[in-house]
């Protein structure tokens, strides 16, 4: 049933042969954050997954949460972004540019879009006044919302990859909304990637990738699911009800509804509280004093 089912996550993958996997978990009061790292090309043919690191925030549901555990969410969040960034550029980047891919129209597909809009970008300060740059503490950081094709006749990585070419990045941070399984991860989980993002992929309209071999820079990819794919709906019901086998009928109705995808019902506000946990998240995570800090966690 396998081929019925569609996820974005590494979180949410039969992983098997743990060999070429390794996989830790931590936990932070209530957030935990686990990850995968998919270390031969062997692994990420079987799983269907670039070689890389991902790591899982469970966050819960978010726009639920008290303040304090909001801004522990964040600061998690923040802390993984760093850690990670670091690992790919070797520091601290000090030239970040930050895509916010997906399209402003669809709630459930601007998750990017919404939070490029709440981030504090400071390369134009830098430009015009060096001393007042100084006074923000971080990182030199650009931004770009470049809609999706539909929109502008032009392919994602062409526009990222012209904004690269302008702005000189040590690093891409992509964010994107993504597709789950499971009905349990839907906006409660976020996953932070080492090895770049395919736009469009979690709905089947997988675009030019945005990596470091397309981009010439690191990607950082940061996203969240926010859809659920019917038919993988439909199977990951029957496998709890302990059902494994898909009748010919239920097939052809699958086959049928492979383009249909389910949002929760809150999705207005569930992308206004995601995309500003995102975008506190980034501001931290690139503040110049992060990267000095093994972890801020206690």
């Amino acid at each position: 049933m396998n081929r019925y089912t569609r996820t974005d996550l590494a979180a949410e993958l039969d992983l098997g042969d743990r060999s070429d996997v390794g996989e830790t978990t931590e936990r932070f009061g209530k957030v935990k954050s686990s990850t995968i790292e998919i270390r031969t090309e062997g692994a990420a043919k079987r799983l269907g997954k670039p070689r890389g690191k991902y790591i899982t925030i469970d966050v819960g549901k978010i726009w639920l949460a008290s303040d304090p555990d909001f801004e522990k969410a964040v600061d998690v969040t923040a802390d993984k972004l760093a850690q990670l960034s670091c690992e790919l550029c070797g520091h601290l980047p000090e030239r970040v540019l930050i895509a916010g891919l997906g399209n402003r129209n669809i709630t459930a597909d601007a998750l990017g879009d919404k939070t490029v809009g709440l981030l504090t970008v400071t390369r134009h300060i830098k430009l015009h006044s060096k001393e007042l740059f100084e006074m923000f503490g971080g990182c030199e950081i650009s931004a770009v919302a470049p809609g999706v094709l539909g929109q502008t006749g032009i392919e994602t990585a062409e526009l990222i990859y012209g904004a690269v070419r302008s702005v000189e990045p040590e690093l891409v941070v992509a964010i994107d909304s993504l597709c789950a399984r499971s009905t349990d991860r839907l906006a409660t989980t976020i996953q932070l990637g080492s090895s770049g993002i395919s736009p469009g992929s979690g709905i089947g309209n997988r675009r030019r990738s945005l990596d470091a071999n397309t981009l010439g820079v690191p990607v950082l990819a940061l996203g969240i699911p926010t859809v659920v794919d019917s038919s993988t709906l439909v199977i990951d019901a029957l496998e709890r009800a302990g059902i494994e086998n898909v009748s010919p009928e239920l097939e052809r109705v699958l086959n049928n509804q492979r383009s249909f995808y389910v949002t929760p019902k809150e999705t207005d506000t569930i992308i206004s509280e995601l995309s500003r946990l995102c975008a506190k998240a980034l501001g931290l995570a690139f503040a110049k004093n992060r990267g000095q800090t093994a972890s801020s966690l206690t």
